[in-house]
């Protein structure tokens, strides 16, 4: 994957131009250094993933580039435009949608409910119409719930459409969380640890949905997450961060063996 225009990867998956340019970045919260001169860039199509010990801050760069936190220094560009930083509601109408690594769903609402709430930024009645359901809002919302139902079917969870989410278990609120940031439908998608506190069958199906939504959707995927062997598995390149400074970033194979990478993970760094 070198070069600036859009070029294929190994399994033979269509990689596009840069969509995402983090450039620079450094974030402090008074005299910490939570990221110190990162730079990357996520390419159209790709599964990307950040990685890195705890306290590495990976998080803190994902809420950098979503808006969240406002960065002391750096730009990112996103899909030819370049910020100092983006309000969350900037970033969601440009085609950005996030998950988060502590669950924020509305517990005592359904399943489709919760989902349908990742189409609010899609819907242009005004909100007297759409509490009254009448005439063009009604038909708005058919339209936008029947988007929700493909999503429902594509993770599965047909089962549990009217179910109140704080009922299920945790690995189907973990794809409900997934399908309320694709009912946005983001050009590119940011998870924060999407399989933390899973069983190993829960992975294996999230990694399944991850793949999917990157393959059928198209959608470009920078994914935080810690077990390694899933993102070694499954991301197109990797970013690696450690105390806020970056010290890897390639295909997974580069990454593996990059000795900086190999003394954070041993614990033998500093």
């Amino acid at each position: 994957m070198n070069g600036m225009n859009g070029t294929s990867d190994t399994q033979g998956k269509k990689i596009g131009d840069v969509i995402l340019d983090v450039s620079n970045i450094s974030l402090r919260f008074g005299g910490v250094k939570a990221l110190t001169d990162i730079s990357f860039n996520v390419r159209e199509h790709e599964i990307r993933s950040i990685i890195g010990p705890n306290g590495a801050g990976k998080s803190s760069m994902l809420n950098c580039i979503n808006g969240v936190y406002v960065p002391q220094e750096g730009r990112i560009t996103f899909r030819g435009q370049t910020f100092g930083h983006m309000n969350r509601r900037q970033v969601a109408e440009m085609g950005l949608a996030r998950t988060f690594q502590n669950l924020a769903l509305f517990k005592g609402m359904s399943v489709i409910d919760n989902i349908m709430t990742g189409r609010n930024m899609k819907m242009r009645s005004n909100l007297f119409l759409q509490a009254l359901r009448w005439g063009p809002a009604e038909r708005e919302e058919c339209a936008h719930r029947e988007h929700v139902e493909h999503i429902i079917d594509f993770l599965e969870i047909q089962a549990f459409r009217k179910t109140p989410v704080g009922r299920l278990p945790y690995g189907l609120q973990k794809r409900v969380d997934l399908g309320r940031a694709l009912a946005m439908e983001p050009k590119v998608l940011l998870l924060d640890e999407p399989m933390a506190g899973m069983n190993v069958e829960e992975k294996q199906d999230m990694c399944r949905f991850i793949l999917d939504v990157n393959e059928e959707f198209g959608t470009t995927i920078v994914l935080i997450e810690h077990d390694m062997g899933v993102v070694m598995d499954i991301s197109d390149r990797v970013v690696v961060l450690d105390y806020g400074k970056k010290i890897g970033d390639g295909t997974p194979d580069e990454v593996r063996g990059n000795e900086d990478v190999i003394r954070a993970y041993l614990g033998t760094s500093h």
